[in-house]
C-alpha cells in the first residue's frame, strides 16, 4: 500500500506542478512499475485510485491521461438567482432534469423550517444539474403544499423552482440559516452523479424565503460534486 501511495504522490505532484498538462499521456503501467521497482499490479492500482479521485482518465487500449481539473464551474452561493440562471449566464451547455416529485415523511427540521404542521404534506422535488452532458449536482427542494397547493402536480415539471415561484408572484428571494458540510456519496448518489465513492460532495442546506414577506418558500438541499466546482462566498 505504501508503494502505491508513493506512486500516487509522485504523479499528483507532477500534475499539480504543471509538469503534466491536461490530456497528456502518462507512462504505461509497465514503465511505472519499472521506474518504482514494484509489481505491475501496484502501478495499476495507483492508476485506478487516481482515476477514482478525478486526476486521470483512461482510454481503452491507449493508456492513462491527465484529467483537466481547471475546467471547474464557479458557484456563487447566493439566493438572488437560481442555479439554472447562473449556469445559463456563464454560458455552459446546461440542462436541469426533473427526476422526482413526491411527499416526504414527517421531518421535524424541514417542517419547522417551512412553518408546516405535522398534518400538512411537504413534497420534495429533485433536479439533476447537467453540464456538457455530465451530471454535476443534485438539487432537492422541500415545498409545503399549504404554501403552493398545486405542487403535487406541478412539481413533476419543475426544472427551476425560482421560475415556479415567480409564476406564483414571488420575485425577490433571500436565504437564511445556510449550512455547509462535506460528505461522500451513497450508492444512489454515485449512480445519479456518475462519480466514484472517493469523490466528495459539498452539501449545502438552506432556507429560501420571499424577500418581501419573509415567508418560507422552500427548504433546499444541494449536493455538488466536489471535483466539478470552485466556490465563491
Amino acid at each position: 500500500m505504501s508503494e502505491e501511495l508513493d506512486i500516487m504522490d509522485h504523479l499528483i505532484a507532477s500534475i499539480q506542478s504543471g509538469k503534466h498538462e491536461p490530456d497528456d499521456k502518462l507512462p504505461s503501467e509497465n514503465e511505472l512499475a519499472d521506474r518504482f521497482k514494484v509489481p505491475r499490479i501496484t502501478a495499476r492500482k495507483a492508476y485506478e485510485r487516481l482515476q477514482e479521485l478525478g486526476y486521470i482518465y483512461s482510454k481503452q487500449g491507449k493508456g492513462s491521461f491527465v484529467q483537466d481539473r481547471n475546467l471547474r464551474v464557479p458557484i456563487v452561493l447566493t439566493a438572488n438567482k437560481s442555479f439554472s440562471e447562473k449556469m445559463t449566464e456563464l454560458g455552459y451547455d446546461y440542462e436541469s432534469k426533473n427526476i422526482f416529485c413526491e411527499p416526504i415523511e414527517f421531518n421535524n427540521k424541514i417542517y419547522e423550517s417551512l412553518g408546516a404542521s405535522e398534518q400538512e404534506r411537504v413534497f420534495k422535488i429533485g433536479r439533476l444539474r447537467i453540464i456538457n452532458k455530465q451530471p454535476i449536482a443534485l438539487h432537492i427542494s422541500y415545498v409545503a403544499e399549504s404554501m403552493f397547493p398545486d405542487i403535487a402536480g406541478a412539481g413533476r415539471d419543475i426544472t427551476s423552482t425560482f421560475a415556479y415561484y415567480r409564476s406564483h408572484g414571488y420575485t425577490r428571494f433571500d436565504s437564511s440559516q445556510t449550512t455547509l458540510r462535506l460528505t461522500y456519496p451513497s450508492k444512489y448518489e454515485r449512480e445519479l452523479l456518475a462519480c466514484s465513492s472517493l469523490i466528495p460532495l459539498l452539501v449545502l442546506e438552506s432556507e429560501c424565503t420571499d424577500a418581501d414577506s419573509g415567508r418560507a418558500l422552500e427548504y433546499c438541499k444541494i449536493m455538488y460534486r466536489g471535483d466539478m466546482f470552485t466556490y465563491v462566498f
